[in-house]
Formats: structure tokens, C-alpha cells, sequence
């Protein structure tokens, strides 16, 4: 049955500007501070655009209590106002079910605050840091594996050391890899970015940069040719970024990816394998090939965290499993993300593929390709010292 999200041509590029607010000018459209001052805060701004069902409604009620609801217009702008299971709407509207928490979650599922040295500094992999530089973001996925931190309504609030972190990573030589995460990076000021890349980039032993950012979807306007100039300077830096569905690939989308592209920047992202929004291998080779079509590499496939009040969106590992057999010899290695876990309490990240392994033992291994055909890969052979022998002769011959 063909996935219902993917009715319109799913790799057609479309702008969605201005949508629901069609008063705006898109001078206006354009300015990312109109975009962030404009956003959909309240139940009373969602139901001026949305007939709302119970069970969202609800959900709006209790968010100010877990995780703040804000919409960027133009996200907002991509929800099928007719369709209550709309994959862009099930991301970014709150539902009753997001209140109950299932006896496996976690409010802090990746561990993350067990393994922090110094404040917003989590130092889990022997070579590299995550760095916690806010609790913002452009718009809040319901998912967020930061939830309890994230948003400045959760069960926490996100404490930063500026000064203790950067002395602990001038006297941490084994951090050779610095992410920058959040809340989303990209939603500081130009400036403000700035001195945190020099600081960085003033330790030797620090070699690259990575920046974690949903704001070229959320707020595409936001990557500015003047922000990109700026990323140019600090160099080898990348930028991972978060879509989920081919529908948040739009024209804007992809003329930002394309600006920093173009500044040099490497581009991966990282899907969370959601129900009901992209768990189907339809949508997410359409996701896939949408992405190479911005310059952007599919990096992750994150199976979703068990963050708390997620059950609804989860999906099971099988699924997941399932959809990388349906891409893998079906498009090219370039479209196939790396499906992961991470594992629960702060395990890191735990790869899966599905079985192409059938059977080892010291002469062979046995395969399986994507059509199931099975092919015996031998162990390497010794040569034999007689063999060897005679080729030694024979070269002392030929000289």
C-alpha cells in the first residue's frame, strides 16, 4: 500500500512561503527574527491555523509542564491541515500520549548527565566531547532526547561553565573531536558562535569541529551568507543536521544546505526512526535521495531514544532492521545511513544491520547478499615454505 505521506511527487522541491500567514511579506518571510518572533507558542496561535483533535489539544495543555510547544511558521507550514496523522504535525504538535510515561523510559535515556566532568560538558568517548551550549531551539521535536533540559520548561535546567569546560578541554589532550549540541547551536548569534569556535580552535590538540542542528530545516533563513563565511574560518567543521521526512525538504531547505555546502562545510544527517512519520522504506529512500539531491549524506538512523512520554512515536528494532534491508542493494551506499541505538543509560552508540552473516568458522565465512543468494568467502591460504622456495629460485634465476 503506498505511504499516504508520500502522495505528491516526494523528490519535487516546493516552496510553502508564506502558507498560513499570507498577510506576510516576504521580506518579512525571509528575516529569520520575523520567523522566531512569529512562531506557534500557544494553543490559542495553533487553533487560529488547526482544528485541533482531543487528544492534541490535551497534549498542548500539559506541555508547559514536560516541554514547550514552538512552531517556526515555516515548519508550520508543511503540516496537512486536513490530516491529523500528518508526519510533519505528529513531530511538532504535542499529543495526550506524550503524559504518560511507559515503565521503560527514561528521563535521561542516553546518560548523558552521568558523564559530565564540568556543566554542560559530557565526555563519554575516550577522544571526544559533547558540548551543551544552550537549551534552545527554533522549534521543540516531541522527541527530544534532551527534553528534561531542553525548552526552560522541563525537570531541569541546563547549567553551563563556560570557562571550567574550555580548561578542562586545554587539559584533556585525548579530545581531539568537539560536537556542539544542545538545544541547537545555529540559534546563537553570529558572534556568539564565533567566540566559541576561537576558544576551540586555540587548543592544539582539538583538530575538528562538529555542530548538531535542526535550525537549516526549521529555520532555513538562519544560514545566512554572512553566517557561512563565518563557519569558513574554522575549518574542518561539520555540520550534522536533522530531517525526517522528504516533505522538510524544501526549496528553502535545500538553498541552505546548498550556501553552506558551498562554504566548504560537510553535511550529514541524522534521522530518528519515528511511527507514523518515516517508518516505512518508502519514505525514507525518498528521504535518502532527497538528502544527496541538498549535498547532504545520510549519517544516522537513530532507533528513538526511550525518552519519557515517547512510546507513541516509537517504533520496534525489527522495523528498522527491516528498512535498511529494503535500501541496501536497492540505491547506492551513499543514500544507506548507518542504523543505531544508543544504548539505554549511556551505553553509546550501538550499530545494527541486518544478518548478511550466516555462518563462521576457520576456512570460510558465509554471506548473504540483498537478493538472499549465499556465497562462501574463504580465509586466507598460507603459502606453502616449498612454494615459496622455488619462487625465491626462480627470481635468483631471473637475475
Amino acid at each position: 500500500m503506498p505511504d499516504e505521506s508520500l502522495a505528491d511527487d516526494p523528490l519535487e522541491f516546493r516552496s510553502h512561503a508564506p502558507g498560513y500567514w499570507p498577510e506576510a511579506a516576504m521580506v518579512h518571510w525571509n528575516d529569520p527574527k520575523w520567523q522566531l518572533k512569529n512562531r506557534i507558542n500557544t494553543l490559542a496561535d495553533l487553533e487560529q491555523h488547526l482544528d485541533l483533535t482531543d487528544e492534541e489539544r490535551a497534549g498542548v495543555l500539559l506541555a508547559g509542564s514536560k516541554l514547550a510547544m514552538s512552531i517556526t511558521p515555516h515548519f508550520f507550514n508543511l503540516i496537512d491541515r486536513d490530516d491529523p496523522d500528518c508526519p510533519i504535525r505528529r513531530q511538532v504538535i504535542p499529543r495526550l500520549e506524550e503524559g504518560w510515561t511507559a515503565p521503560e523510559e527514561l528521563s535521561d535515556p542516553c546518560g548523558e548527565d552521568s558523564h559530565m566532568p564540568v556543566p554542560g560538558l559530557v565526555h563519554r568517548y575516550p577522544d571526544r566531547v559533547l558540548f551543551l551550549v544552550t537549551d534552545r531551539c527554533a522549534s521543540y521535536c516531541r522527541y527530544c532526547t534532551r527534553s528534561r533540559v531542553v525548552s526552560g520548561v522541563g525537570e531541569q535546567q541546563l547549567e553551563i561553565q563556560w570557562e571550567a569546560a574550555f580548561r578542562y578541554l586545554e587539559k584533556t589532550p585525548q579530545v581531539r573531536d568537539v560536537l556542539l549540541s544542545g538545544g541547537d547551536p545555529l540559534l546563537l548569534s553570529d558572534s556568539k558562535l564565533e567566540k566559541i569556535l576561537t576558544r576551540l580552535r586555540a587548543i592544539p590538540h582539538i583538530q575538528f569541529i562538529r555542530i548538531g542542528s535542526r535550525i537549516p530545516i526549521f529555520l532555513p533563513q538562519r544560514i545566512t551568507p554572512e553566517l557561512c563565511e563565518m563557519l569558513k574560518r574554522f575549518h574542518p567543521l561539520f555540520i550534522s543536521i536533522h530531517s525526517n521526512h522528504p516533505k522538510e525538504l524544501t526549496t528553502e531547505v535545500r538553498d541552505a544546505l546548498g550556501r553552506l555546502a558551498d562554504a566548504g562545510v560537510p553535511l550529514g544527517n541524522q534521522s530518528v526512526l519515528l511511527r507514523g512519520v518515516n517508518d516505512s522504506a518508502e519514505v525514507q529512500r525518498a528521504l535518502v535521495h532527497k538528502l544527496l539531491m541538498c549535498r547532504a549524506r545520510p549519517y544516522y538512523l537513530y532507533q528513538c531514544d526511550l525518552i519519557t512520554g515517547s512510546s507513541h512515536l516509537r517504533t520496534s528494532v525489527g522495523e528498522g532492521l527491516e528498512i535498511i534491508e529494503n535500501l541496501r542493494g536497492h540505491t547506492t551506499g551513499y543514500a544507506i545511513p548507518q542504523f543505531v541505538i544508543d544504548g539505554p543509560g549511556g551505553g553509546g552508540k550501538i550499530p545494527l544491520n541486518p544478518d548478511y552473516v550466516l555462518a563462521r568458522d576457520d576456512d570460510k565465512t558465509v554471506l548473504r547478499n540483498y537478493e538472499g543468494e549465499t556465497f562462501d568467502y574463504p580465509e586466507p591460504s598460507e603459502a606453502p615454505a616449498e612454494a615459496l622456495a622455488e619462487l625465491k629460485e626462480q627470481s635468483t634465476c631471473c637475475s
